[in-house]
């Protein structure tokens, strides 16, 4: 059972690391669970994800690689060196292969992503692809499930029906938003207590807490939140 502490990833979505730095020491104890994307990465994010690695802190380095076979894997060898818990690559069968063989006998873990919440039925069609969001979803992680992928990243609406497929494959979902936390650019969001409900392990929440007037109680209160509908 995971404790519901180490379910809530915070996404430093921030421009510098003295920004993520700031937000790591008033978040405290609170939070044990880190998410470095391109905006940090790209910013020197890296080496603060192998120093929050060994403070005893989780992080998750949401990459989300895509390349050929040779380069995906050996991005995979250098994110392993640097102690991170979790990796995205996009959901392409290639990618997904190659990251997995690169991974080894490391304990970082793979996710892939399957759609971005950011997507609907209409961004689908627009960029070209015969699909629902709904069942492009489900083919990709039928796909990843047979290739070893360690989870999937995708919408808390869609964990429920994709249980089902991956059986105890773990399942990161963003879009999580408390109530009365405004839904940014995120087309498929959830409550944290929902999210849950509908299978998520781990939930990936940035602005709500990084932009909160106390970015620890906000953490506190989610927590509390997944705490309770644990308990349920």
């Amino acid at each position: 059972m995971i404790e519901p502490r180490d379910r809530l990833i915070v996404a430093l979505d921030v421009p510098s690391v003295a920004a993520a730095e700031a937000a790591v020491t008033r978040l405290g104890d609170a939070v044990s669970f880190y998410k470095i994307g391109y905006q940090l990465a790209f910013a020197g994010g890296l080496p603060l994800a192998e120093k929050l690695a060994r403070s005893g802190k989780q992080v998750f380095l949401d990459l989300k690689l895509h390349d050929i076979g040779n380069t995906v894997a050996k991005g995979v060898e250098s994110v392993a060196g640097l102690g991170a818990t979790f990796l995205t690559v996009h959901a392409y069968p290639q990618t997904m292969k190659a990251a997995v063989e690169a991974r080894g006998s490391s304990d970082l873990r793979i996710l892939a992503v399957t759609v971005l919440t950011s997507y609907d039925d209409t961004d689908l069609a627009a960029a070209g692809y015969d699909f629902t969001v709904e069942e492009l979803v489900a083919e990709r992680a039928a796909q990843a499930r047979d290739m070893g992928i360690d989870g999937l990243v995708c919408s808390a609406a869609e964990a429920h029906k994709l249980r089902p497929i991956v059986g105890h494959m773990t399942l990161v979902t963003p879009g999580i938003r408390p109530a009365g936390a405004h839904s940014g650019d995120q087309k498929r969001i959830m409550s944290p207590a929902a999210a849950l409900a509908a299978g998520a392990d781990y939930l990936v929440v940035g602005r709500p807490i990084i932009e909160a007037t106390d970015p620890q109680a906000a953490a506190q209160a989610i927590v509390a939140e997944m705490t309770a509908a644990q308990a349920a």
